[in-house]
């Protein structure tokens, strides 16, 4: 009995040293993403890149001091559970709603922009990570797509360049297509359904789909966001395959630091096992709200945790080639699920 209750009370004697070493750096961590919130509702600006940027600013905070632990646990633990907690806002429901031909135009994209992102960083001499990194991010759901590749890959010293390189670049690209790709559509003449396959099939992340498709009508921007989950609900399996070819295929020297990534990520166990129970319809609709935002506070709290462990200067350092590369991934994936719409799934 005393054992039991001597384990008890050391179990529970951790907590306040482990608020101690992380509390810091989680404040700061959410004091960021409050700031970069407040921005986006007032401003306009896009969340992700507002936290990203003012994470970037306060950089010494990671370098050395309280707040350097806190600061490491939101980037890796915080950012898994906004991960994990996205497979709320998917359902069996959603992969009906839209038809096969339609299913299959958006699987096929995200499939063939991961091999045309393969191809590329081959012909421009980027390496694999950095190939499943961008073309994973732009095939699917943008920042929170590339932070939960980024959880699986094996770790090298250019890792954290590269994700906030590629969390950066599809944030601004998405900005960018949020207010390009509508008039594109207008120019097209193409209805309201087939404006909304294109947006929530083409754009990187959620907000700025939302933002598109109903800056067109009501019935673009519901289309939109359907299609869009539609990608989301991709983010599970493509990362689960990565992590059991990675395993099975990476030999030491691709390891990077001799780690094997695990067999099934948790996050991704959460993410679908929280898909298989809104499935059955037994998650309540208030509690479905309340978890999706949960996952967004979450992934900005820890994208902002991953915006101070960077350095701005080595941001610099990641090349032309990578640029040209993800602006190539993101005119593939436009351009193929346009030709998708006006020559197979109309």
């Amino acid at each position: 009995m005393n054992t039991q209750l001597t384990s008890s009370g050391d179990f529970f004697g951790r907590f306040p040293a482990f608020f101690s070493k992380n509390g810091p750096g989680f404040a700061v961590s959410v004091v960021v993403a409050a700031a970069a919130q407040f921005l986006s509702d007032h401003y306009g600006a896009p969340a992700m890149l507002m936290a990203l940027l003012l994470g970037i600013a306060f950089h010494f905070l990671a370098e050395e001091g309280r707040c350097v632990p806190g600061i490491a646990f939101t980037s890796r633990t915080v950012l898994r559970i906004g991960v994990a907690l996205l497979g709320a806002r998917i359902s069996v429901e959603l992969l009906i709603g839209l038809g096969p031909k339609l299913i299959g135009l958006v699987v096929a994209g995200v499939i063939l922009t991961i091999l045309f992102g393969l191809l590329g960083a081959k012909l421009l001499g980027r390496g694999w990570r950095f190939a499943l990194l961008t073309g994973g991010s732009v095939a699917i759901c943008g920042a929170s797509a590339a932070m939960a590749i980024a959880a699986v890959l094996p770790k090298n010293e250019h890792s954290e360049r590269n994700l906030i390189f590629t969390v950066l670049s599809v944030t601004v690209l998405s900005t960018i297509a949020m207010i390009a790709y509508p008039i594109i559509t207008s120019a097209l003449d193409l209805d309201d359904l087939a404006t909304g396959v294109f947006l929530g099939g083409t754009i990187h992340d959620v907000a700025q789909v939302v933002g598109a498709g109903f800056s067109v009508s009501d019935e673009t921007g519901e289309t939109a966001t359907l299609v869009k989950l539609i990608r989301v609900t991709m983010l599970a399996p493509v990362v689960l395959v990565f992590a059991l070819v990675i395993r099975a295929y990476a030999d030491d020297d691709n390891a990077g630091d001799g780690k094997r990534p695990p067999l099934m990520p948790f996050f991704v166990l959460m993410f679908l096992l929280l898909a298989a129970i809104n499935s059955f319809g037994l998650i309540p609709g208030f509690v479905q709200s309340l978890l999706a935002d949960l996952s967004k506070w979450a992934l900005l709290v820890s994208i902002a945790a991953v915006g101070m462990k960077t350095s701005l200067r080595t941001i610099f350092d990641v090349g032309g080639q990578a640029i040209i590369l993800i602006v190539a991934e993101t005119v593939f994936i436009a351009g193929f699920i346009l030709f998708g719409i006006t020559h197979f799934a109309s």
